[in-house]
């Protein structure tokens, strides 16, 4: 995140606990496409035909605003925390919906640690994937902050931009893994990746 929207992040934070529910929805639409894109990460096949990543965040939004005089945390830090977990808990909602109900002897296979490590895990390589483009070329400057901004870029690339660079380095897929998920060649992936990278890059550095 720019110094400008982490400070008013903090602004929207402060007011949203001081209790100003306007301030509390306009903190949360800063973390729409963040959490979004850590949720589409977490969809397996059975259930990305069934279900929107932007449902679950709705929901988990909702969930917030209503619980949020019960939050005790003090910083944006805890604030995201507290957002996660009630993301987690709606994704295994879903699963349970739309998968368990159909299969129910693998229901000792999901549950609410594993969806979190899951989570956690899409969410270590979002900031390594910063992290390398803080080291390209582009001369853009990214920190660990910055997540946002890069949710934000990725959610206004074409789809199939968008969805090989979340397959490749927020999922951690193969290019072949790629390919059979997005039903293209290895080679027309790799090519579609070079793309979509130079197209993000374009929108983070528009952005600056």
């Amino acid at each position: 995140m720019t110094t400008r929207a982490q400070h008013d992040a903090e602004q929207l934070f402060a007011s949203a606990r001081a209790g100003s529910n306007s301030c509390l929805g306009q903190l949360l639409a800063l973390y729409s496409n963040y959490l979004k894109l850590l949720v589409a990460a977490q969809l397996d096949n059975r259930l990305r035909a069934r279900v929107n990543p932007s449902d679950i965040v709705q929901e988990s939004f909702y969930e917030a605003h209503r619980d949020f005089a019960e939050f005790r945390g003090k910083s944006i830090g805890e604030f995201v925390a507290w957002l996660r977990k009630i993301v987690v808990n709606n994704i295994l909602r879903v699963v349970e919906q739309h998968v368990l109900a159909e299969k129910r002897d693998i229901r000792r296979e999901v549950s609410l640690d594993e969806i979190g490590r899951r989570l956690e895990q899409s969410t270590i390589r979002l900031e390594s994937f910063l992290a390398e483009q803080a080291e390209s070329p582009s001369g853009y400057a990214v920190r660990r902050e910055d997540e946002l901004i890069l949710a934000d870029a990725l959610a206004r690339l074409p789809e199939d931009y968008r969805d090989v660079i979340v397959l490749r380095h927020i999922e951690g897929l193969a290019f072949e893994e790629v390919a059979a998920r997005m039903e293209r060649s290895a080679g027309a992936v790799r090519m579609l990746w070079l793309r979509a990278l130079k197209k993000m890059r374009e929108e983070l550095e528009s952005g600056i």
